[in-house]
């Protein structure tokens, strides 16, 4: 191969000649016709003539939409277990002699003892550092600034776990994981009454909070789970309570089967609307509550019976036909003896687990609600003061309050049907709705409306737990949905002296509201007093029948909607005459004129 003369030959490559094969001749010509075909005029018949002929030029450019799903990722949890390792082959590490042996043998090694003496220097230099530095030192802990005050409060979605199953099943109960809270329990039921489809799954999931594809642990009760806790001391033992009244318990480590279910003749008769472990020396008791009346005790070293039984008879006659429905329970550890039921009918009762007789364990009630009590949470920084949630409210109450709760949210349109106070704020809690609206209410700064509403989905909100930290908030919807919330930095973090404020601010409603109290029975006492001395003071009691009841609220509410009708009757007929009179008037009036 040869270049031109202006540049220099790099590269040569060198051919025999007889390896190119035939020499390619190439030459021009002009072009031949190998076959003319003319036209066949018969072909024509098969054709018909358009005329006219309309055509649609379009003058922009042809454009073409294409969608591509990328392929799912779906991300798996594997452990690793490490054991003691780096003995020889020859060496069992569980025979206690030869290891002895062993380590006597490398210790009288030269090299060993040079080897540990020129890694106890560094160690020795490593170690003098810590102490002369603390590396994790907080230099501007104590004048650290209030951050969060002036943000506006908000709610970002983290993450969104969906139920993998094809019947969609109500999310009923979230737990969160007792270490790190980096796993979340949540329950799946159908708790429309005999609604249940028939294929419908029973089985509840363990999810990781940052991988929302698969569960880590799917849990398969005999009975779909209406409730689910983690065990405060074992965070690898969870209880939950089923829809057809037992209580099981789950080893994660033992897989997705329950280790032992209570026997059906001693369980609940009713669905098991809540569960909570108890603070003991074992940590293996627990007591759950049911809609059939009963709260029952449980040791889940012996799920054969319950090892204590309290009937919710306020009557204190232990007559489980006249007992109340429970639907939400509350224990606070601080607090061992006491607890308190949220029922059916809007009341709550006060109990003491400690009273001499069964009778004796019912304290006192409260009533407000008109509806059932759906959630019932003492508040973490004041355990006096309670939070409930009933019908379309949220109240707060005080236990030395007992005929009215102390504050109280306004009637929304919506039915409310959860709530939980914030872990990190005395002031801040937050309620579900059944428009799929998660409200966080924040009483230190607004007490008329919510500090923030959010649309979390559109379908009804079920349950909530907040993280223990306060910052991750998880709500759980009809259709499965467990959606997880993260909360600006205002609506978690500690304000300066919120305690005490908080504290003069529940103090000072109790106050009014014992003034209130005593107002009412100074004036019923007045009442009384007017009345003639021969005639006896008629003291309204209880209707104990419920059709009478309801007949009466029936009759009430139709006369109510009777005089509203007359009122605008009579408002139609007076709008005439009252315009009638006007013309009148001004007839006159241009007459004078």
């Amino acid at each position: 191969m040869t270049t031109t003369d202006t540049m220099e030959i790099v590269y040569v490559y060198t051919r025999k000649r007889s390896e190119f094969g035939r020499q390619c001749n190439f030459s021009d010509r002009p072009a031949e016709l190998h076959v003319d075909i003319l036209p066949d005029p018969s072909q024509a018949l098969n054709f018909i003539e358009r005329n006219p002929c309309d055509v649609a030029i379009q003058c922009s450019h042809e454009m073409s939409e294409h969608e591509v799903n990328t392929e799912r990722y779906e991300m798996e949890a594997r452990g690793i277990n490490h054991v003691e390792g780096g003995w020889p082959k020859d060496i069992n590490p569980q025979e206690m002699e030869q290891t002895i042996r062993f380590r006597k043998k490398v210790e009288k090694d030269d090299h060993y003892i040079a080897t540990i003496s020129q890694l106890g220097s560094v160690m020795e230099h490593c170690i003098k550092q810590n102490n002369a530095i603390n590396i994790y030192e907080e230099y501007f802990e104590d004048t650290e600034e209030l951050e969060g005050m002036d943000e506006t409060p908000s709610a970002n979605t983290v993450n969104v776990f969906r139920d993998p199953n094809e019947i969609k099943r109500t999310a009923t109960h979230l737990s969160w994981h007792p270490d790190g809270s980096r796993k979340l329990a949540v329950a799946y039921s159908c708790l429309d009454f005999q609604r249940a489809p028939k294929d419908m799954s029973y089985e509840s999931y363990i999810w990781d909070i940052e991988i929302p594809n698969k569960p880590e642990l799917t849990l398969k009760p005999v009975s779909p789970l209406v409730c689910l806790e983690y065990n405060p001391k074992d965070s690898h033992v969870l209880v939950g309570g089923c829809y057809n009244g037992q209580i099981a318990y789950w080893d994660t480590r033992k897989g997705g089967n329950p280790m032992e279910s209570t026997v059906i003749e001693h369980s609940h008769r009713d669905p098991v609307y809540k569960v909570i472990w108890l603070q003991s020396k074992t940590g293996t008791e627990c007591f759950s509550a049911s809609t059939d009346g009963q709260i029952l005790w449980w040791d889940i070293r012996k799920l054969s019976e319950p090892t204590e039984k309290l009937i919710l008879d306020i009557s204190k006659k232990e007559n489980l036909d006249n007992a109340l429905g429970a639907v939400s329970l509350e224990f606070e550890p601080t607090l061992p003896t006491k607890f308190m039921v949220g029922t059916e009918q809007g009341m709550i009762v006060s109990c003491n687990r400690k009273a001499k007789t069964p009778p004796e364990k019912i304290v006192c009630t409260y009533g407000g609600h008109h509806g059932p009590i759906y959630s019932i949470q003492r508040n973490p920084f004041y355990p006096k003061n309670f939070l409930t949630v009933g019908d379309w409210t949220a109240r707060i109450w005080s236990e030395d309050c007992r005929e009215s709760s102390i504050m109280w949210t306004k009637y929304h349109m919506s039915y409310l049907t959860d709530a939980c106070w914030s872990p990190t704020r005395p002031t801040v809690f937050l309620t579900t709705k059944m428009d799929g609206t998660l409200d966080v209410w924040d009483y230190m700064y607004k007490q008329n409306n919510p500090s923030l509403s959010v649309k979390v989905s559109g379908e009804p909100l079920y349950s909530i737990r907040m993280q223990d930290n306060g910052r991750f908030v998880a709500c759980g919807s009809q259709m499965g949905v467990t959606t997880l919330m993260e909360l600006s930095k205002g609506l978690y973090t500690l304000q300066r002296n919120e305690r005490n404020l908080a504290s003069a601010m529940f103090e000072r409603e109790t106050k009014r509201e014992k003034i209130l109290e005593a107002r009412h029975r100074e004036m019923r006492l007045k009442e009384r007093s007017k009345a003639e001395p021969g005639e006896e003071v008629k003291e309204e009691k209880p209707a104990e029948d419920m059709n009478e009841i309801i007949a009466n609220a029936e009759k009430d509410f139709f006369e109510i909607i009777e005089a509203e009708l007359k009122r605008k009757e009579q408002q139609e007929r007076k709008q005439p005459e009252d315009e009638h009179q006007e013309k009148e008037v001004s007839e006159e009036k241009i007459v004078q004129e």
